[in-house]
């Protein structure tokens, strides 16, 4: 019968250099020990390196061992003989949590940590991955009864918690699925642009105020999107149709938009727009970003003057969601793997429908059924829900010569 290893937990922490790790391996070889876990992180060039081995023979000379040689790079070091009784290898976390803020206080987190322990959740992991245009944080965490319903607890505390301490808080299951979106389709107005494209038309014919009445009531849900449209294009009657013309060229996209699209499109996702807008405006938008796909209404134009009609089907609330199942479906693309993201009561089937629904800065119908809900006017806040950090970004930019953006 073998002798059974003891657990020895060793924790280094010093001034992150090279050759730490192959200073503390080359004891561990030379002992003879099982690696059972190891972890690893760095803060602001601090290293913290926990490895967990099973030590056969004299576990009490490897710990002197591994202090005298940690000494020898200057690095300070806690053993443990027997730290705990060996446990079966760990699943992993349930789910990954985003902390958005700007700026992200002390106070505000204090309250997540401890309504997290609350709900008897364990924060397994925490990384930042995003120090502009918002403080990002990614907290791996373990529910402890990973059920539907505790899932569905979570994610309600958590909404609640959010709108308490002004954090935004993305809560996304853990797995596979997560870091497998291929598609994302966004809405337009408000969302990929600053401001509503129908309200610029309408302020050059003379109803702004009206239309724009229309418009918020049809965002809250308290107007079908179909009959808001019919309204508000009525109202255009009459205009020339060159102000198509002068509204794209005007158009302010919302900030991170380019950054957004061109890191998706480097990881290479499907990228494009489904909006109730129109098509002159909007197929304009989808070419200068490089978009794979775009749908819009169809404005009726009669010898170069607006009628006031909308030709073919009007792309409202179930249209955008019967338009993302055909770009999914033409792109291959399962709709697990598709993340929608909009601001409108119009959006909430087509949020429904992908795998992930990102409500941004968005009404208060769309966000309760969002699976995430941002409220920071940056588009490429997007991205650290989606897992990639400012970082990465940044790092992506620069090998292609271009400068970071931080005013």
């Amino acid at each position: 019968m073998s002798t059974p290893n003891t657990p020895v937990l060793i924790t280094v922490t010093g001034p992150d250099k090279p050759g730490v790790s192959s200073v503390l391996f080359a004891v561990l070889t030379r002992h003879g020990v099982e690696i059972l876990d190891v972890e690893q992180v760095t803060i602001r060039g601090q290293l913290v390196l926990g490895v967990l081995v099973g030590s056969e023979h004299d576990p009490e000379g490897l710990q002197e061992a591994v202090e005298q040689a940690m000494a020898t790079v200057a690095m300070q070091v806690h053993v443990e003989v027997g730290a705990d009784p060996l446990t079966p290898a760990r699943v992993g976390s349930s789910h990954v949590l985003i902390v958005l803020g700007r700026p992200l206080p002390a106070r505000a987190f204090a309250e997540v940590a401890r309504r997290l322990a609350a709900l008897d959740v364990n924060i397994d992991a925490i990384r930042r991955v995003a120090d502009y245009p918002v403080t990002g944080l990614e907290l791996r965490v373990s529910v402890a009864q990973d059920t539907r319903e505790g899932d569905a607890e979570l994610r309600s505390a958590l909404a609640e918690l959010s709108a308490r301490v002004g954090l935004d808080i993305a809560v996304e299951r853990e797995g596979l699925t997560r870091r497998a979106k291929r598609l994302v389709v966004f809405d337009v107005d408000s969302t990929l642009i600053q401001g509503e494209v129908i309200e610029m038309l309408a302020e050059r014919a003379g109803c702004g105020d009206k239309v724009r009445e229309v418009t918020e009531a049809a965002m809250r849900g308290e107007l079908d999107f179909a009959e808001s449209l019919v309204r508000r294009v009525a109202c255009l009657e009459g205009l020339s149709a060159s102000v198509l013309d002068e509204v794209a060229d005007s158009l302010e996209l919302m900030p991170g938009a380019r950054t957004t699209i061109r890191t998706l499109k480097r990881l290479g996702f499907r990228t494009g727009v489904v909006s109730g807008g129109f098509t002159t405006i909007i197929d304009r938008l989808a070419e200068d970003l490089g978009l794979d796909f775009s749908l819009a209404n169809d404005l009726e134009i009669v010898d170069g003057t607006i009628t006031g009609r909308v030709l073919g089907d009007i792309v409202d609330r179930a249209g955008k969601a019967t338009a993302l199942r055909r770009f999914a479906a033409s792109f291959d693309v399962p709709l697990a793997q598709c993340v929608a993201i909009g601001d409108g009561a119009n959006d909430i089937d087509m949020l429904s429908t992908a795998g992930l629904g990102v409500a941004f800065n968005a009404k208060p119908a769309l966000r309760e059924v969002a699976d995430t809900a941002l409220s920071h006017p940056y588009l490429d806040v997007v991205l650290f829900v989606l897992g990639v950090t400012r970082a990465e970004v940044e790092a992506a930019d620069a090998a292609d010569g271009l400068e970071p953006f931080r005013p």
